[in-house]
């Protein structure tokens, strides 16, 4: 039961941060700015947006294929990562470049957590 808690808590974490993140892209201005100045074109986060919106619903949904949730896991730790390093070659404060790596280690979690559950 408690691995249960714990996969569900990281996964839904993760999860409801992609979607807020998600949202964020297609409605704030200033994330959009954001993508420009790192030299992003503007397909590139509407793209990500998509993406995002759809791992986290792989993630929630309990009959997910498990290679579909694989890939869901490998998309989200690509994103994060690539994130850390935009953040971080992008000369952006130190909170915008811990974010992703805090998202990776739920995201770790809940992929720890998932294998033993299941």
């Amino acid at each position: 039961m408690t691995n249960k808690i714990i996969y569900w808590t990281a996964t839904s974490l993760v999860s409801l941060m992609m979607l807020f993140s998600a949202y964020a892209y297609f409605t704030d201005p200033n994330v959009s700015a954001g993508f420009t100045a790192m030299g992003f074109k503007d397909f590139f986060r509407i793209e990500l947006g998509i993406a995002k919106i759809l791992g986290a619903l792989v993630l929630l949904i309990p009959v997910s294929p498990k290679l579909i949730k694989e890939w869901a896991y490998a998309g989200f730790g690509i994103t994060f990562i690539s994130a850390f390093i935009a953040h971080s070659a992008n000369g952006d404060p130190v909170s915008a470049m811990i974010m992703p790596l805090v998202a990776l280690a739920l995201l770790a979690v809940s992929r720890i957590f998932q294998a033993k559950i299941s």
